[in-house]
């Protein structure tokens, strides 16, 4: 399988489809998944549009910037139009520097003894 390089737009199309901004919130990274709370409405922009209809099942990011063909950083932007009209939500990662990413230490020791148990 050969990969094709992405085409990043027409920098024209890419400033009318951001609205003129260049930065998004950083409340997306490239692998929170995205999922649509609901779909898409008559006169939305066709970039909204095929971000509901793509994540109708919790999608990634990145996923939905190689779908779109469009820049990680539009997408960015795009969904945090969407995530502000209350339109998606967003499931991030959880990492190893949150404490809610760790399992409690009682638990692993109940476990331990359960399966020592065994």
């Amino acid at each position: 399988m050969t990969r094709r390089p992405v085409d990043t737009g027409d920098p024209d199309r890419l400033y009318t489809v951001t609205g003129g901004r260049s930065r998004a919130d950083d409340s997306f990274d490239l692998v929170t998944l995205v999922v649509s709370e609901s779909r898409p409405t008559p006169g939305m922009q066709s970039e909204h549009v095929q971000i509901l209809e793509l994540c109708r099942h919790p999608t990634a990011v990145v996923e939905i910037a190689a779908e779109l063909s469009l820049p990680v950083t539009v997408v960015r932007i795009l969904l945090g139009d969407l995530h502000a009209l209350g339109r998606i939500t967003a499931r991030h990662p959880r990492t190893a520097d949150s404490p809610a990413a760790l399992p409690d230490s009682a638990l692993l020791m109940e476990v331990l003894h359960g399966l020592r148990s065994l």
